[in-house]
């Protein structure tokens, strides 16, 4: 009775944290960044540490003070911590250090799914959700409303001048502290000017961008004129790069945007979260976007699915927010034009979620389209096939309640960190977390059989 309790009496054999320790103990830890030292003076092993952060982030603790808390009062992170007791600047430093590190453990984690035998990686379903910055929308300004704000502040810089000017003149004491009151509007004129260029800077970015793309829509609607078509739908708008008055800005969380959220009835300041999810419902490629909505997302998501699983990828399924032709286009074929072996399922046309008697009935296969059918066509026709509506389905089976997971159960709903590049570190340690704990379920299953 007088020696120390043995912690893997007080933790059940069939506890997930024995399912983490394992998976971790096959992960690679040579290249992360190990950091000198906390608030106090002791180190701690790399592999200990990333243990910590999935388990607590798999357990619902995000905050560097809460899971140093729970090193005290939480047996099963006391076991994984072997009852050392990592300080809070510890534990951040470790996680803000090892973006590279934790994009190698999560590619580790799927490797140890497929050894495992737990992925289906046949159809993906791509999907983005909105998660609250670490900001408020309140720290926000719009572009036009910083040049207002700039004009009233210069307005008030001169007017304390003068006010100075006539104190000094009639040698009286001013009631105000002009210097204070001058450094604190000049200090906000600069940050507002710093806004503004932020934005314009952006609008040139993104014309750029769009520039391409709207050349290639006039070369193919010339194209059709010269062949005696007539193009369909409005002449394209050349991009500007003038910035649209409503561009926000948030001073908390500058590269954060305004998005709407829930069924878009309200705004927050958030990141639109990526995730590209298998059959088995595992995360096998992620990536964080500051768009707004996911039109320009599908090309650039796929391409972050894993090299782990990438060749098995033979379709893609997204809703309608993805769709547009020239990133099916991109997906499917080559830069050269040559097919890669992978076909997206897109929805283009809405659908009722009530099914009557005829829906129930099988259904014969429609008609395909013609040669002069619109690449929208093809895909709605796509999408009514067997085939198509077999593998849709797996969309909402999915995807969707991985999100769900990932905010109802592990309670993940606003990032810690701050700056696109941190929040990606953050989104790609919620999804090595996810992963293993939905690993732990797959694998509970199959024992149950």
């Amino acid at each position: 009775m007088f020696l120390p309790c043995d912690l893997r009496e007080w933790v059940p054999q069939d506890h997930i944290v024995h399912f983490i320790l394992d998976a971790v103990e096959q992960i690679p830890t040579a290249h992360f960044q190990v950091n000198d030292r906390g608030t106090g003076s002791e180190q701690y092993p790399p592999t200990m540490m990333l243990a910590l952060l999935i388990y607590s982030y798999a357990t619902g603790r995000f905050g560097s003070r809460t899971i140093e808390a729970a090193t005290h009062s939480d047996v099963a992170v006391r076991y994984v911590c072997a009852n050392l007791h990592p300080d809070h600047s510890s534990i951040c430093e470790f996680r803000v250090v090892n973006k590279a590190a934790f994009r190698a453990a999560f590619v580790s984690v799927l490797q140890l799914a497929q050894q495992l035998r737990l992925t289906r990686v046949g159809a993906v379903s791509v999907d983005g959700t909105k998660i609250q910055a670490n900001a408020s929308k309140h720290a926000a300004v719009s572009y036009q409303r910083a040049g207002e704000m700039i004009e009233q502040l210069e307005l008030e810089v001169k007017e304390l001048l003068e006010r100075a000017e006539q104190a000094e003149a009639k040698e009286a004491q001013e009631t105000l502290d002009i210097p204070a009151e001058l450094a604190r509007r000049e200090e906000r004129v600069a940050a507002l000017k710093q806004a503004r260029q932020v934005i314009e800077q952006r609008a040139k970015e993104m014309a750029a961008a769009q520039q391409e793309d709207y050349q290639a829509k006039q070369a193919k609607r010339q194209a059709q004129r010269e062949a005696g078509q007539k193009p369909r739908g409005k002449e394209p708008t050349p991009p500007s790069e003038a910035p649209d008055p409503k561009t926000q800005y948030n001073f908390t969380d500058p590269e954060s945007r305004i998005m709407k959220a829930g069924n878009g009835q309200h705004f927050e300041q958030s990141y639109n979260a990526q995730a590209a999810v298998d059959e088995q419902m595992l995360i096998v490629g992620e990536r964080v976007s500051v768009a707004p909505n996911d039109k320009e997302e599908l090309v650039p998501t796929v391409a972050a699915i894993s090299p782990v699983v990438a060749e098995e990828v033979k379709a893609v399924l997204v809703d309608s927010g993805f769709y547009s032709e020239a990133a099916v286009a991109a997906v499917e074929q080559t830069p050269e034009g040559a097919p890669t072996g992978v076909k997206v399922y897109a929805a283009v046309e809405k659908h009722s979620h009530h099914k009557t008697v005829a829906d129930l009935l099988p259904q014969p296969e429609p008609a395909a389209p013609g040669p002069e059918a619109s690449a929208k066509e093809v895909m709605a026709h796509r999408l009514k096939t067997e085939t198509g509506k077999a593998l849709y389905k797996l969309r909402k089976q999915t995807v969707e309640p991985v999100f769900g997971i990932i905010k109802e159960v592990m309670g993940f709903r606003r990032f810690l960190l701050r700056g696109r590049a941190k929040v990606e570190l953050e989104w790609t340690l919620v999804c090595v977390s996810y992963n293993l704990k939905r690993m732990f379920t797959l694998k509970n299953l199959v024992v149950a059989g």
